[in-house]
């Protein structure tokens, strides 16, 4: 369950191979409903089987979107899902044939309910309750093998910021990145709602000189959305936390991406194709159609997993205690009298650095821990018990070829 190092002091960590080639760290039966309706009896059938792996994950809406369709088979085919039973109501407009056929075509087991034909709510609980004990009796036969940090995919939030968050957990998370990339990983950072003020800082850090352009586009393209909106990415606790305004919390939130070259720019569901540091785009295009672009931090979490992510790091300073179904979160809380309240559901007291400690060794902290999560030590949050996961109504165009510069 440790990572190791060998062959020139390379890090190896351990993961699931899936048939696709790419290896999760961890193997879930991942139950997924497709609209409101059906949330319930997923819920249902995971909760015997909680602590064995299983959990719940889904689409609310009873209307199509193309963005929540590419959402639901990226995240069921993600590498830490070892099987996925679909939970159907019958009548919602969700294409739960083509979700199943990703699925399939993935390799991994696939098996859809519709409550509506099994005959309710009892009788379609059984059966997927049957169903999901015996994938994981199968899964639980399952070895790890061993994994480069070329195929670890690791993404970064921050939620509930103070006046802390931008000298302690952000930066500090910014070095372990810088680390992470320098041995070869992807690193996703977001949001550029939270990126205002900082676009030409950013530009300057890119691979080429198009791509720059296109992340100055994308930050620009978030201030117009939330001005439209007439509220930005900016929370009454982030000023109680001494924020005085959105610039601000953007220099904090910008130091987690670190300090390493960006190679590109995604939007969520696009898997970055090889190792480097990725923004990702989460506001949607087009006109103002869809309310707040992400409505909870767990929304953006869905989007980096939806991409890859195996894992996220997520600083908070006022104290975010959620975790994230599919894919583990290790919490980095950036404020000391916040960790003194909530330890329990901290990985990393990154408040610490005001009181003397160094931000290199908080960095090297946060690196050490994500490879050992990689290969299957629990976070605070799954300890816990947190699976949070919302997903809801977007839409975007697809990249162009200067957002990922060969």
């Amino acid at each position: 369950m440790c990572w190791t190092r060998h062959r020139r002091e390379a890090a190896v960590i351990e993961g699931f191979l899936r048939q696709d080639g790419r290896k999760g760290i961890r193997n879930h039966v991942a139950v997924a409903y497709l609209v409101e309706c059906a949330r319930h009896v997923a819920s249902e059938i995971v909760l015997p089987y909680r602590e064995a792996g299983a959990q719940v994950i889904g689409f609310p809406g009873c209307f199509p979107n193309d963005y929540a369709q590419k959402m639901m088979e990226r995240l069921c085919t993600h590498p830490n899902v070892g099987a996925v039973l679909l939970v159907s109501l019958g009548c919602e407009s969700f294409n739960r044939f083509q979700l199943a056929e990703a699925i399939a075509k993935s390799g991994r087991p696939v098996e859809t309910i519709v409550i509506q034909k099994a005959g309710g709510t009892r009788t379609s609980v059984a059966e997927g309750q049957a169903w999901v004990a015996a994938r994981i009796e199968e899964l639980s036969r399952a070895e790890r093998v061993p994994m480069g940090l070329e195929e670890l995919v690791v993404g970064t939030v921050c939620g509930g910021s103070d006046g802390t968050s931008g000298i302690t957990g952000n930066p500090a998370v910014g070095l372990a990145f810088d680390r992470l990339v320098g041995e070869g990983a992807t690193c996703i950072f977001e949001e550029t709602g939270e990126l205002i003020g900082c676009e030409e800082v950013m530009a300057a850090r890119a691979a080429t000189p198009e791509l720059g352009r296109e992340l100055t586009r994308s930050v620009e393209k978030a201030a117009r959305y939330y001005a439209t909106l007439g509220y930005g990415s900016f929370a009454a606790g982030n000023a109680e936390g001494g924020l005085s305004t959105i610039e601000e919390k953007s220099m904090g939130a910008y130091a987690k991406s670190g300090s390493a070259r960006i190679d590109g720019l995604i939007k969520p569901g696009d898997l970055p194709p090889k190792g480097g540091l990725y923004l990702m785009d989460v506001v949607p295009d087009g006109e103002v159609r869809f309310g707040f672009p992400n409505i909870s931090d767990n929304a953006e979490i869905a989007e980096m997993m939806a991409s890859g992510a195996h894992l996220t790091l997520f600083v908070t300073a006022r104290g975010s205690v959620v975790g994230s179904a599919i894919a583990p979160v290790i919490k980095i809380c950036a404020n000391p009298e916040t960790y003194a309240r909530l330890s329990e559901d901290m990985d990393v007291n990154a408040g610490r650095i005001l009181s003397g400690s160094s931000l290199t060794e908080v960095g090297a902290e946060i690196f050490d821990l994500t490879l050992a999560v990689a290969s299957g030590r629990k976070t605070a949050s799954e300890q816990l018990g947190h699976a949070e996961f919302i997903l809801t109504y977007k839409s975007f165009e697809p990249i162009g070829p200067a957002c990922l510069p060969s």
